[in-house]
């Protein structure tokens, strides 16, 4: 039967497809008992302004696992690749048992297809300034991004692949170019005590909902979805966030955080439309 509200929620439907696509890969953050995770398109925005210097234009970039895992080792349906919504309920049915860590203590799981933990690999294009030598070129780059996925993001990286794929022109602009001015996670106001603690843990910009609720409760675990201040290291956010959540949870139920966005100077998540005037 057709109702009056179907268009809008299939509108509604498909725009959660393409956020949720928006984020990019759901990469490893720190090791595999913090919990953590970050959006690639976030970790790539931090990555392109560290890497920012004369003589390069930085083009695509991308991360994944530094040895991918063959089809059905992932975690989720499709490591890498965007749950379609509706694809883990509130109440945690159907949810997957935690797995244990070491010494018994229990880890939360991965968000819906996110990639499992594990080093991971940056492979980036850039084009180069015809007057500099390309090994110095690409060397500075390569220690850019390295320092940055550490030092900034908490990443844990085993490889930089960088290709040369152009010479700049005389007169080309050469510097990598910046991020996008705006982001694609949706900020959230914090309802109740728990969301409430993740919002005011240090560092942390706003709750943001892409995969769900900002905080989802289910059966075997708490996930916490955050934008972190691009001037905190977003691994630490987290952990601090866990820290928080973790002590106003009554369950004592396993805590895992997700970082949507790394929010720089002049920047902030989207905020939530208001109700559609009927």
């Amino acid at each position: 039967m057709t109702t009056a509200r179907g268009p809008w929620r299939a509108d509604g439907w498909t725009a959660g497809v393409r956020e949720r696509l928006g984020l990019g890969r759901l990469l490893p953050l720190g090791t595999p008992a913090d919990g953590v995770w970050i959006a690639e398109t976030a970790a790539a925005s931090v990555l392109r302004g560290a890497a920012a210097r004369p003589g390069a234009v930085l083009g695509e970039l991308r991360i994944g696992l530094a040895e991918e895992a063959a089809p059905g080792e992932g975690t989720g349906a499709g490591a890498g690749d965007a749950a379609a919504p509706g694809a883990e309920d509130e109440d945690g049915a159907g949810a997957p048992r935690a797995p244990e860590g070491r010494g018994g203590s229990v880890r939360p799981p991965a968000p819906p297809s996110a990639l499992p933990p594990g080093p991971l690999r940056i492979e980036a294009e850039f084009s180069a300034a015809p007057d500099r030598p390309l090994p110095d070129t690409a060397a500075a780059l390569r220690a850019a991004l390295l320092t940055a996925a550490a030092a900034r993001l908490g990443l844990e990286i085993a490889e930089v692949d960088l290709t040369v794929t152009a010479l700049l022109e005389d007169g080309t602009p050469d510097q990598v170019t910046e991020a996008p001015a705006t982001s694609t996670a949706r900020a959230a106001e914090p309802e109740g005590t728990v969301a409430a603690a993740a919002a005011g843990a240090p560092g942390v910009v706003s709750l943001t909902r892409v995969l769900g609720s900002p905080v989802h409760t289910a059966r075997d675990h708490v996930r916490v979805e955050v934008a972190t201040a691009g001037n905190s290291r977003a691994l630490d956010v987290a952990r601090s966030v866990r820290t928080a959540v973790a002590a106003a949870t009554e369950t004592r139920l396993p805590v895992s955080v997700l970082v949507t966005d790394v929010v720089g100077p002049g920047r902030a998540p989207a905020t939530e439309p208001g109700p559609a005037a009927v």
